[in-house]
Formats: C-alpha cells, structure tokens, sequence
C-alpha cells in the first residue's frame, strides 16, 4: 500500500513539473488556419520569414499555406469558407463590395507596398527606357489584373499605350515566362524569382523594375470575411501580429539572411538566386514596414483600376478596410 502511495505522489509531482514545464515555455494549443496566397513568390518574404521563425505559432496559429493561382479564386475561397484569410491584391474587395456582397471581406492588414515585377527583355540594355517598349510586343498580364492594369497606368506616362504597343493580355500568368523563352513577344512583365532565373540562365535580362516606376499602391493584403473576423478577433489580430514581426526582420535582415531563412519555402531555387531577388525587392522597398494599408494608398489603387476601365464605383475606405488590428499591434 505505501510503495502504491509513495508510486502515486512520483506521478503526480512528475505531472506538476510538467505542467509548469509548458505554462513556463509557452506552449498552448495552436489555432488552426488556412491561408489562400495569390501566387508562390520571393515577393512575399515577410510572409515566409514570420512562418520559418515560428511568429505564427508565438500567436497562437498554426499556419496552413496554400496556393490560390490567382486573385479571383483565393476570393472565392474565402467566400466559400474553405480558407479563412486570403492574401491578394485589395481589388479583389473593392469587386465583390460592389457585386452588393453581405459579408463582404475587409482588409486587415497590408504586406506589400508596390508592384513587384520587372521588365525583362532579350538584350542586355544599360539605357533601357520604358519608351523603348513603344511599337514592341510585351507579355503584359491578365486583362482585369493588377499586375497589368498597373504596368498599363505606369507606361502611359511614357506614351506608351495598347493603341501603339502590342500589350498582350493573352498568355496565362504561369505560362508567361516558359513562352518568353520559347520566342513569343519582345519583353515579358515577370516576378521574381522567375525574372533572375531567367537572367541567371542566360535567357533574358532583367531591365527595369515596374513597381519603382508606378509608385506606392497596396499591392499585396490580408482579407477575411467580417463574419470570420467578428467572432475571431484575437486570432486576426494575432495574425496581424505574427506578418509585422515577419516584417520588421525582413527590413533588418541583409539579402543573404533573407534568402537562408526562406530557402525551404523554394526548394528548387537556388539561393544565390534568392539572395539576389532579395537584394532587388530591398533596393525598390517593395515590402511594408508595418501592416497598416493607409487610405491614400488605397485611393491610388482605385486611381489605378479605374484608368483602366475596371472599376464600376469608387468605394469608401472604411467600407473594406479595417485598421484596427494593424494600429494595435504596432503601437
């Protein structure tokens, strides 16, 4: 009887070490979502950066990442409720806010702050000009897509316009690059890392970068229905939390720690190459510094947008953006 007592009370301290073991470490059951990213790209690095540093599990979630291949479907799942948050440029609100949606999403939180493409062309070009694209045939995007509607805005300041330039709307965003090098058009509008593969493998040059040109716009943010939202608000705000860390590092970090620490989200990448993509998104200040969308950058989106004919009503900031996540948890 005394050596079952004696065997009970070894238990039961064993537990309470235990215990407190994990209160004094943190651990806690994580939060589960899913996360639709527009595309897979070194553009997002902040975004990787706080997953492989574990920010997102310091905040309670467990992150699931999954590939939405393009804006209009990563809306549709999260409408759809099989993912929770979507990360694609803010039109993607601003269209189904005025398709008259009830639960329309709200954008909570920004990670990118201008276009990330670049021109990529055959020659080598030390005094390219973007009027140099005028009469030529350009990969140029989807038609509808930010990606396109923003390189048409930035080039029309150059007199460059569809009426004398082949702006080719007809190649699909995946198959761009592997029809650049097959012989189609002049130039090719890519992301990285595409753009320096390209360059690396001696099958293009990279001549300018889109998103220095065209300024400041909220190219890249984080939606969620208001529903979702509503009844999870610690989870948003941890969230939120978890891509400002992500951007903080990205904005300390040097190219080389950058690309070591994404490496494992581009395993077929080299990280030279990464290091370089890096280098280039740091030199044109392509990511955030905190994820706050501002009202005039969304102002300018919809300038963007609506140049190209897109847009059917101009919408109130407050209508799809909701600031109250980002301006807690960078206070």
């Amino acid at each position: 009887m005394r050596i079952r007592r004696a065997a009970a009370i070894v238990l039961a301290i064993m537990l309470a070490f235990a215990f407190t073991a994990c209160a004094e470490t943190g651990e806690r059951e994580l939060k589960k979502i899913t996360l639709s990213e527009v595309t897979h790209s070194v553009f997002y690095a902040p975004q990787y950066a706080a997953i492989a540093l574990g920010y997102f599990e310091e905040e309670g979630i467990e992150l699931e990442l999954v590939n939405g291949g393009g804006a209009d479907k990563v809306m549709t799942a999260v409408l759809s409720g099989q993912v929770e948050i979507g990360l694609s440029g803010p039109e993607a609100c601003i269209y189904v806010y005025n398709e008259g949606g009830g639960d329309h999403p709200k954008v909570f939180a920004q990670l990118t702050k201008r276009d990330g493409s670049f021109i990529v062309g055959r020659e080598k070009d030390d005094s390219f000009s973007f009027e140099k694209l005028k009469g030529t045939h350009v990969l140029a995007g989807r038609a509808g897509g930010v990606p396109y509607m923003t390189l048409e805005y930035m080039l029309s300041s150059y007199g460059v316009t569809p009426e004398n330039t082949e702006l080719d709307t007809s190649v699909a965003f995946d198959s761009m690059a592997g029809a650049f090098t097959g012989g189609t058009a002049d130039y090719v509008a890519l992301f990285e890392p595409t753009a320096t593969a390209l360059e690396m493998e001696g099958k293009g040059y990279v001549l300018a970068s889109i998103g220095q040109q065209a300024g400041e716009i909220p190219y890249t943010a984080y939606y969620a229905s208001q529903s979702y939202i509503k009844d999870n608000a610690h989870v948003i705000e941890g969230f939120t939390a978890a891509v400002y860390k992500g951007q903080k590092w990205v904005d300390s970090a040097s190219p080389e720690e950058i690309a070591e620490v994404i490496k494992d989200f581009f395993p077929d990448t080299d990280v030279e190459i990464l290091t370089k993509v890096a280098e280039r998104y740091k030199s044109i200040d392509a990511w955030n510094k905190d994820p706050l969308l501002k009202e005039d950058a969304l102002s300018r989106l919809q300038d963007v947008i609506e140049a190209s004919g897109e847009l059917t009503q101009r919408v109130e900031y407050s209508e799809i953006v909701d600031t109250s996540f980002a301006e807690n948890v960078i206070k």
